[in-house]
């Protein structure tokens, strides 16, 4: 029993971390969630639904703290939002194979992260305050990481914010910002979708969502005020280098496994 609470604690105090370093940048902590479940043995049909309800906890917090800085206004989130929550649940509601999806969630993954320290892009990002999201491709955008993100269980930010960062649609504290309002919206929207063939979400739930909570009231103050848009930038690409490399991976060991 001693060592069942100690796994437990030492999972929780896990799961802070993730949520402080995620929410340093505007991201919930999915595919950080995700990596420490499968580690620590629980099923895929019960990490999916966990993760999402852990990304609704820390994005609902960014999104606030956010909101209350300025940093999130209507039309910089409703043009990712019209598709975005829409396909987002019909993707939460499908349970595809991972050798199909993860190959190419982790070379996106890894893109992302190559957008991110581009020397002459990474030098040119202005930090001053932009034009809004041009509406048609941001709701393309919406639309199509939506989708993605309903199917992985991932809330979708960490494919939005490199993509306005890269895009100079937004300084990095304003993608971070549309980041985790794409986040909340889209696990929400996702979780609905894949209610209906929930297995049962694990007794422990509460306690991993205050965990995450309290990691994500950290990690947004410093996204907010302390933590300069270089660094910001940096803690994302080592992020989206991490959780690509992960899901290259596991989509191997998969395919090896097959063989």
């Amino acid at each position: 029993m001693m060592d069942a609470t100690l796994s437990d604690t030492l999972l929780a105090m896990i799961l802070v971390a993730i949520a402080i370093v995620y929410a340093s940048v505007g991201q919930a902590g999915a595919t950080g969630y995700i990596a420490v479940m499968a580690i620590a043995g629980l099923s895929a049909d019960v990490i999916k639904p966990t993760a999402l309800a852990l990304n609704i906890v820390v994005a609902l917090i960014g999104t606030i703290r956010f909101a209350a800085a300025g940093l999130l206004t209507w039309r910089t989130c409703y043009p990712f939002a019209i598709l975005g929550v829409p396909f987002s649940f019909l993707g939460g509601a499908l349970n595809l194979p991972g050798i199909l999806y993860m190959p190419v969630v982790g070379l996106l993954l890894l893109l992302a992260a190559w957008q991110m320290i581009r020397p002459m892009r990474a030098a040119s990002l202005p930090e001053t305050a932009l034009a809004d999201p041009p509406f048609i491709p941001a709701l393309a955008a919406g639309g199509i990481i939506g989708f993605i993100s309903g199917v992985t269980g991932i809330g979708g930010g960490i494919f939005i914010a490199p993509l306005i960062i890269s895009l100079a649609w937004a300084t990095t504290r304003q993608a971070a910002a549309i980041s985790a309002n794409f986040n909340l919206l889209n696990s929400a929207a996702a979780l609905t979708g894949a209610w209906a063939t929930l297995p049962g979400l694990p007794p422990l739930l509460p306690v991993w969502m205050l965990a995450a909570a309290i990691g994500g009231l950290i990690g947004s103050w410093l996204a907010v005020k302390h933590l300069p848009p270089a660094m910001l930038r940096m803690i994302l690409f080592a992020l989206l280098t991490v959780a690509g490399l992960r899901m290259l991976w596991a989509w191997l060991q998969m395919t090896w496994g097959a063989g």
